[in-house]
């Protein structure tokens, strides 16, 4: 009989590339990992890695048994899900991920929504970066995350993940009020590939590089026919605007990070994009009543100026 705990050990290699980032990531020593793998290779009967010097890579039969290894792991979340259906009351902990901004402006009135009606629940919010979020809910370090997406930057599938829409926000393109007026509100991409435009030749604010956000950013200005001059890279959007302010450049924004924020001297101008929020949560789970929990109270929790905004779901 196969051994689950082994059978996830082969799915992060198979995402990660090497048995020192399988390692790190689950708190195992590379030693460790290396002697589970053995292991499973002997359940299985026949080699499932191919060692290159450092290097390993899964042979045709261990991507084969990745793929029932995720369907193994999402039918062991459902098997769990249907058993926290089945007891009474939610308690415990929910390990969540968020970043900043919804930390900010969505989370806290959530968690006082859970607590209303799951006093049991035992909500512990973490931020983390979307990118990282993928890794942290495959090792059960969370179990469930806000992500979002831009347009340019659509989110990747990830294998063993699944995710549901909470809302989504506009975006603002933030320059000094010292370079006149803005633009008012785009009407089409051509209008908005405009806008940016303007700016060719204006230092730029981006969160930093590897970042969505950086990327969004350079991508939309690609689109519109120049590459940013970036000056500043900075991941608070409340020190942007403050960058901004002080006509240190000009930067896009998503509508929570102005929402509440100071934008004095800062003339915001209305583009054609769109960030997505959405759930994420292991394949599996969306039936938890725990997941379940968060996902109606963060969507009762969406400001009201997104609520023309709100996403489906």
């Amino acid at each position: 009989m196969l051994d689950v705990r082994r059978l996830r050990l082969l799915r992060e290699l198979a995402r990660r590339g090497t048995i020192a980032a399988v390692a790190e990531a689950l708190a195992f020593s590379p030693s460790a990992v290396s002697q589970q793998l053995g292991v499973l290779e002997r359940e299985a009967g026949l080699p499932l890695l191919e060692r290159t010097g450092r290097r390993v890579r899964l042979t045709p039969a261990g991507q084969n048994l990745v793929l029932h290894a995720e369907a193994v792991l999402e039918r062991l979340e459902q098997a769990d899900a249907e058993l926290a259906e089945a007891r009474r009351g939610l308690a415990g902990a929910l390990r969540i991920g968020s970043f900043p901004t919804a930390t900010r402006a969505v989370v806290p009135a959530a968690l006082t929504v859970l607590a209303r009606r799951h006093p049991g629940l035992e909500p512990m919010v973490r931020e983390t970066d979307p990118a990282a979020v993928a890794h942290a809910l495959r090792a059960g370090d969370l179990d469930v995350a806000l992500v979002h997406e831009y347009d340019f930057v659509p989110a990747a599938r990830e294998p063993g993940l699944d995710t549901e829409p909470l809302f989504g926000e506009a975006m603002y393109l933030a320059a000094p009020a010292s370079a006149g007026p803005g633009d008012g509100p785009a009407d089409t991409r051509a209008g908005q590939g405009g806008i940016l435009h303007r700016h060719a030749e204006t230092p730029w604010i981006t969160a930093v590089s590897g970042t969505l956000c950086h990327t969004m950013t350079v991508r939309a200005c690609q689109a519109a026919g120049f590459e940013p001059v970036v000056r500043h890279q900075v991941d608070e959007f409340a020190t942007v605007l403050a960058l901004v302010a002080a006509g240190q450049g000009v930067a896009v924004v998503p509508q929570l990070g102005v929402t509440g924020s100071d934008h004095d001297g800062v003339v915001l101008t209305r583009l054609l994009m769109e960030r997505r929020t959405m759930l994420a949560f292991r394949s599996g789970a969306a039936r938890h009543p725990g997941v379940a929990a968060l996902g109606a109270a963060l969507r009762e929790a969406v400001p009201p100026e997104l609520a023309g905004s709100r996403a489906a779901g």
